[in-house]
């Protein structure tokens, strides 16, 4: 096999290139993968609303106690 060998300099102006900063034109929807699941968009907006109704709420006791 042949190694490739790049330096640090040449890498880290890679990284400020504008073709690494864009998603490719040709690159496929997949939920989950390159865009986020409409699953879990919901998953997300329960767990919010879930959240804002915990807060809303008082604290209470997880069980009660008869004594």
């Amino acid at each position: 096999g042949t190694r490739i060998i790049c330096d640090r300099k040449f890498l880290l102006e890679c990284k400020n290139s504008p073709a690494a900063r864009t998603p490719p034109c040709c690159l496929p929807q997949t939920p989950g993968v390159t865009s986020l699941a409409q699953s879990s968009l919901a998953k997300l907006e329960e767990l919010k609303e879930r959240n804002e109704s915990e807060e809303a709420m008082p604290d209470q006791d997880q069980f009660e106690m008869d004594i």
